[in-house]
C-alpha cells in the first residue's frame, strides 16, 4: 500500500566509527557536568516470550537466521467463482488443503473473512467502505468431507479451549473465524476444507481507505481478500488472532492456488496466476500479439481500445472460464473489466531472463499508464539487483478504484506508485512478514528502498542524510507508537509508525556502518527469508551479525521507544594546539560523536588523528564510537589535537543521520555550518 514520503536527501557521507581505544586519549566524559542527570543506556534486544519460545525450540536462532527446526503451514487453494455483474457478487466454492507442518495439533482453524469489514456492525480502524453490504456470506463448510453445522453453538470455556466434541463454527460475521474441530488435525499431517460463500463488491463514491472500493459502476472490478483464507499459524504466538480492521494488511501463509473464473465474454481478466487456457478465452489476434511481449522492451498492445465484446476482446460466446495458477504465493487478487485495454512489454531479471509485464486499464484512463511500462521495468530489474532476483514468472498493472494496493505478481496500480507497489513484490510477497503487526518491516523498507530506486532512475547517487535528523522533531508525539507496538492499533499515528519511521532509522543506521553495507545486509536478509516469515527480531539479530556489531543499543531505542538523541555543541575551548568540545546529548537514545572539523585555509600543517580522516585539504571527519555514552553521562568531553592549525567551524553530526531536536545547536561558531557547501548543516 502506498503512503508517500516527502524525502529530505543532500550529500553523501559515510562515517567512519572510530575505535574504543581512541576515547582515554582523545576524549571523555566531562566531569564538570558530574552533578547533570545520568541515563541509563539499555543496550541488549528485549527478548518476549514468543521469540525466547521459537530459540528454545531451534525455530530461529540468535544468528536471525531460521533455525535447524524451522517450519511453516502450507496452504494450497483450488477456487472456482462466478461473477454476475448485475448484481456485483462473487458466488464460489474452494478447497484449501491445509499442510500441517507445525510439532503441535491443530483442534481449531482460523479463517479469515475479511469482506466482512462492509457489514454495518463489523470493526473497523479508519477505513469506510463504499457502500454497506452483506459481508462474506459463508453457504457451506466441511473439514475432511465432514460437514460442520453453520447453526450449532460451539462450546465455551475450557471445553472450547480443548476443542469441541462436534464440529462448529463461530465468527462467521466477524473478519476472523473459528472452526473449532472434532478431531485435532495431527502434527505433519494434512487437512483438507471446503468451503462455498458468496460476497458482493462495494462500490460508489463513498470509500476511503484502500480495498473499500472494488468496483466502478457495474462494468469493472477489482475484487481483493476476497475469498476465505486460512490464518497464520507460527512459531511465535500461534493462530494469528488480529482482526481486520482496514488499514493495517496481511500476514499470510503459502501455497498454490488454482483458480477458475467465470465472466461474461468479452471481459478481459488479469490476476496473480498464469493463464492456463488462452485458447479457450482470447482471440487468435491475441494470442499471437503476445507471442512478442518478450521481444524487446517495446510496449505493444494485445487487446486494442477498438477492441470491445465477445469474439473481438475475447474468445466468442456468453460467459468464459478464465484458468490462473500461481505457485509459492501467500495470496491471489484479480481485476476484470468490460472494455480492458490490454498492453505488454518485459523486464530482463538478473540471472533470470525476460518476463512479461502486462497493464489493463480502461481506454479513457490510457494517460495514466503512458510510462507505466517503462516504470516497472526499471523497478523489477533495479529491486532484483539490489535485494534478490524477482520470483514471479510475470507482474500485471491493474486499473481500477484502488490506486495503490500490491498482491503477489500483481499490482493495483498506474504509473504514479508503480514502483512503491513493485517494491512490496519483495516484503511481504516473497519474504513474508507479518505486516498487521509491523508495518515498518514491509512499508518502511519500501519507502527506504523507493529512496534508492528513485536516485537510480535519475542516475544520481542516492542520499539518506537529513533523513535520521528529521525524526528528531517527531520524536516524543503521544500519537506515535513505537515501532513494536502491533500496527493494527497504532491509531492516528500509524502512517507514521509504518511508512516513515524506518527510513530515519536506516539513515542513521548508514550514518554508522555506511549505507552500502546496509543494503549489502538487507539484501543477504532477504535472500536468507525468501517464503519464509521473519520476525524483527530475527532482523535485527541477522542485522548484527551481518555488521559484524553489536548494535542491541540501536534496535532498542528505534524499535522499542520513542526517544531521540538530541545532541548539542555546548562549547569549544583551545589551548595551544589542543581544541576541547563540550558535546551534550539530552535525548536517551545514544550515538556516535561524529565532527566535521573546517580548517583556516593557511597555516601550520594538520597533525593526523587516529580517529580522523580528511576529507579534503581543510576539512576533518572525526569520529569517536557511541560507546563513550555507555556509562550514563549526558556530557562528553572531546580533544582535537590536530596541532596548530586554526579551527575555523565545527559541525556535530555533519550528514544530519542521528535525531535532534534543535539542529542549529549542533554548530560552532553558532550559524556557521548552514551555508557551508559540502555539509548538511541545520534546517534553515
Amino acid at each position: 500500500m502506498v503512503v508517500r514520503l516527502a524525502v529530505l536527501a543532500f550529500c553523501l557521507l559515510g562515517l567512519l566509527v572510530g575505535e574504543s581505544a581512541t576515547i582515554g586519549a582523545q576524549g571523555r566524559p566531562d566531569p564538570a557536568a558530574s552533578s547533570a542527570p545520568e541515563r541509563a543506556i539499555r543496550r541488549d534486544i528485549p527478548i518476549t516470550t514468543s521469540i525466547r519460545r521459537a530459540f528454545d525450540a531451534g525455530t530461529r536462532d540468535r544468528t536471525g537466521r531460521p533455525g535447524p527446526n524451522y517450519w511453516q503451514l502450507q496452504t494450497d487453494y483450488t477456487i472456482n467463482a462466478r461473477l454476475d455483474p448485475g448484481t456485483q457478487t462473487i458466488t464460489a466454492t474452494e478447497r484449501i488443503v491445509i499442510q500441517n507442518n507445525s510439532p503441535a495439533e491443530l483442534r481449531q482453524i482460523l479463517l479469515r473473512l475479511d469482506h466482512n469489514i462492509y457489514r454495518a456492525t463489523a470493526e473497523r480502524g479508519s477505513s469506510v467502505p463504499a457502500e454497506t453490504t452483506e459481508g462474506m456470506v459463508v453457504t457451506s463448510i466441511s473439514v475432511d468431507g465432514a460437514a460442520v453445522d453453520l447453526t450449532a453453538r460451539p462450546q465455551v470455556g475450557r471445553g472450547a479451549a480443548a476443542g469441541s466434541s462436534r464440529l462448529a463454527v463461530a465468527g462467521l460475521t466477524d473478519t476472523l473465524a473459528r472452526i473449532y474441530l472434532a478431531t485435532p488435525v495431527a502434527a505433519k499431517s494434512p487437512v483438507t476444507l471446503d468451503i462455498a460463500w458468496h460476497t458482493r463488491l462495494p462500490g460508489g463514491p463513498g470509500g476511503q481507505g484502500h480495498r473499500m472500493t472494488q468496483r466502478w459502476d457495474d462494468t469493472l472490478f477489482q475484487p481483493t481478500q476476497w475469498y476465505p483464507r486460512v490464518a497464520k499459524f507460527d512459531d511465535l504466538r500461534g493462530w494469528d488472532m488480529n482482526p481486520y480492521l482496514g488499514p493495517s494488511e496481511f500476514y499470510n501463509n503459502f501455497g498454490r492456488f488454482d483458480v477458475s473464473l467465470d465472466v461474461p465474454a468479452g471481459w478481459i481478466v488479469s490476476g496473480t496466476g498464469v493463464l492456463q487456457n488462452p485458447a479457450e478465452v482470447l482471440t487468435e489476434k491475441a494470442r499471437e500479439r503476445l507471442t512478442h511481449v518478450l521481444d524487446s522492451d517495446d510496449v505493444i498492445t494485445i487487446v486494442g481500445p477498438e477492441e470491445v465484446g465477445p469474439g473481438q476482446a475475447t474468445a466468442p460466446g456468453d460467459r468464459l472460464t478464465w484458468h490462473l495458477v500461481a505457485e509459492r504465493v501467500n495470496d491471489f487478487a484479480w481485476a476484470t473489466a468490460k472494455k480492458y485495454v490490454w498492453t505488454a512489454t518485459r523486464a530482463t531479471i538478473p540471472g533470470k531472463g525476460p518476463i512479461p509485464i502486462y497493464m489493463v486499464y480502461l481506454p479513457e484512463r490510457a494517460k495514466y499508464f503512458a510510462n507505466a511500462g517503462p516504470i516497472s521495468r526499471h523497478a523489477l530489474e533495479f529491486y532484483s539487483r539490489l535485494w534478490a532476483p524477482y520470483p514471479f514468472p510475470q507482474l500485471t498493472l491493474q486499473d481500477g478504484p484502488s490506486s495503490g494496493m500490491e498482491y503477489p505478481a500483481v499490482i493495483n496500480s498506474n504509473q504514479g506508485a508503480a514502483d512503491h507497489e513493485i517494491g512490496h513484490q519483495w516484503w511481504p510477497m516473497m519474504v513474508g512478514t507479518n505486516e498487521t503487526w509491523y508495518g515498518w518491516m514491509d512499508e518502511g523498507f519500501d519507502d527506504y528502498m523507493n529512496v534508492l530506486s528513485d536516485a537510480d532512475s535519475q542516475k544520481v547517487p542516492p542520499n539518506f542524510d537529513r533523513m535520521g535528523q528529521s525524526y528528531g522533531s517527531i520524536s516524543g508525539s503521544e500519537t506515535e507508537a513505537p515501532l513494536m507496538w502491533n500496527a493494527n492499533y497504532a491509531g492516528p499515528g500509524y502512517g507514521y509508525q509504518a511508512y516513515m519511521k524506518t527510513p530515519p532509522m536506516l539513515s542513521m543506521l548508514g550514518g554508522i556502518v555506511g549505507d552500502s553495507e546496509v543494503q549489502r545486509a538487507i539484501s543477504d536478509y532477504t535472500k536468507a527469508w525468501s517464503f519464509k516469515h521473519p520476525s524483527p527480531w530475527d532482523f535485527a539479530f541477522f542485522m548484527n551479525n551481518a555488521l559484524k556489531q553489536d548494535l542491541g543499543w540501536f534496535w532498542y531505542y528505534w524499535l522499542w521507544t520513542t526517544e531521540s538523541v538530541d545532541g548539542s555543541i555546548q562549547s569549544v575551548t583551545t589551548a595551544g594546539s589542543q581544541t576541547t568540545v563540550i558535546v551534550r546529548q539530552d535525548g536517551q537514545m545514544p550515538s556516535p560523536v561524529v565532527f566535521e572539523v573546517k580548517f583556516a585555509a593557511t597555516g601550520a600543517p594538520i597533525k593526523p588523528m587516529s580517529n580522523a580522516r580528511m576529507k579534503d585539504a581543510t576539512t576533518a571527519t572525526v569520529t569517536w564510537p557511541v560507546d563513550v555514552w555507555f556509562k550514563g553521562d549526558r556530557t562528553f568531553r572531546a580533544t582535537l589535537d590536530f596541532g596548530p592549525r586554526r579551527i575555523e567551524s565545527i559541525t556535530l553530526d555533519p550528514s544530519c543521520r542521528f535525531p535532534d531536536r534543535t539542529p542549529a545547536d549542533n554548530v560552532w561558531p553558532k550559524g556557521a555550518g548552514g551555508a557551508r557547501p559540502g555539509t548538511c548543516g541545520p534546517k534553515q
